[in-house]
C-alpha cells in the first residue's frame, strides 16, 4: 500500500509558474513509476509526466513538453513537478499516482493522491 498526498497547488498569473511535491508513504516509494495527471472541469483526466523508479527516464505529453519538469527524490520518497511558462488552459486538479509495473499514460496507476488545484488567470 502507497499513501500519496500532492501539495504546492494555487493561483497563479500566466506566464508564472509553480511547483507541485508528491509525498509518499508506505511500501518503498522508489518501486513505482510515478505519473502526474490532471482533470479540468468538464474535461477527461489527462496525463502530463511520468518519471521511472530510479529518476533517470522522464515522458511528457506534448502539451506541457519544455515548460514542466518531473523529478524526484527517493531519499525523501517525493516526487515534484515544476511548472513553468504557465497558461490558462493548464488550469486543473493535478494528482500524482504510481504504478509498479506499468509505465506512461496507459499505466494502470494502482494508487492516486487527492490532488491539489491549479488555477492560471489570464
Amino acid at each position: 500500500q502507497v499513501q500519496l498526498l500532492e501539495s504546492g497547488g494555487g493561483l497563479v498569473q500566466a506566464g508564472g509558474s509553480l511547483r507541485l511535491s508528491c509525498a509518499a508513504s508506505g511500501r518503498t516509494f522508489s518501486s513505482y513509476n510515478v505519473g502526474w495527471f490532471r482533470q479540468a472541469p468538464g474535461k477527461e483526466r489527462e496525463f502530463v509526466a511520468v518519471i521511472s523508479r530510479s529518476g533517470s527516464v522522464t515522458y511528457y505529453a506534448d502539451s506541457v513538453k519544455g515548460r514542466f519538469t518531473i523529478s524526484r527524490d527517493n531519499a525523501k520518497d517525493t516526487v515534484s513537478l515544476q511548472m513553468n511558462s504557465l497558461k490558462p488552459d493548464d488550469t486543473a486538479v493535478y494528482y500524482c499516482a504510481a504504478d509498479r509495473g506499468g509505465w506512461g499514460p496507459s499505466a494502470k496507476y494502482d494508487y492516486w493522491g487527492q490532488g491539489t488545484q491549479v488555477t492560471v488567470s489570464s
